[in-house]
């Protein structure tokens, strides 16, 4: 048995979950993650740098590193990898414009990174408060196309899509529901 191993079995004994919380600058990342503390989510200000939380959630402990998406930080993100579970990536649903960009960063620093293999992605398509009920899907969709994860990555299982609001908390009980639902 491994050290991996073994560092992996401790961890789901105890039910610890390292997720990043990662995504362009704007795109809500902060929000959902105070929305997920049931905090204020009015006023906030871009992340400059990184946060730590520990989030209580049924039976588990996530503890969440919220880290800024401006330009300038998204060569710093490697310097989190490690012991990493899962990625939530934060997209702005009403930026549809820098999805492009968003993929590009997600498929060049994240899915590409040898050190993040196997671990999970869970994609928020953000800010469906500011979307008209009958686009949402169409939204979705065109998220989804644009991604092209089945094709990057091959194990279904391994990736998510979920519509979610950071001020309204849409969508974010069911993040956190798949978080804790995978095989750590």
């Amino acid at each position: 048995m491994g050290l991996l191993t073994i560092i992996r079995n401790q961890k789901r004994k105890d039910k610890e979950i390292r997720m990043l919380v990662l995504g362009l600058d704007n795109s809500g990342k902060t929000t959902i993650v105070k929305n997920m503390f049931q905090e204020d989510v009015d006023g906030i200000s871009p992340t400059m740098g990184f946060q730590i939380q520990s989030l209580s959630y049924r039976d588990y402990t996530i503890n969440m590193w919220d880290i800024g998406g401006q330009t300038s930080l998204r060569a710093f993100w490697s310097n989190y990898f490690d012991k990493t579970d899962v990625v939530l990536w934060v997209i702005d649903g009403v930026s549809v414009e820098r999805v492009q960009e968003s993929y590009q960063e997600l498929h060049d620093k994240i899915i590409e990174q040898d050190r993040l293999v196997g671990v999970y992605l869970v994609i928020a398509i953000n800010k469906i408060d500011l979307v008209a009920k009958s686009e949402l899907k169409q939204l979705k969709d065109k998220v989804s196309k644009l991604l092209s994860l089945e094709e990057v990555i091959p194990e279904r299982d391994h990736w998510n899509i979920e519509l979610v609001s950071g001020k309204t908390g849409d969508g974010i009980e069911q993040v956190l529901q798949w978080v804790i639902t995978r095989e750590y």
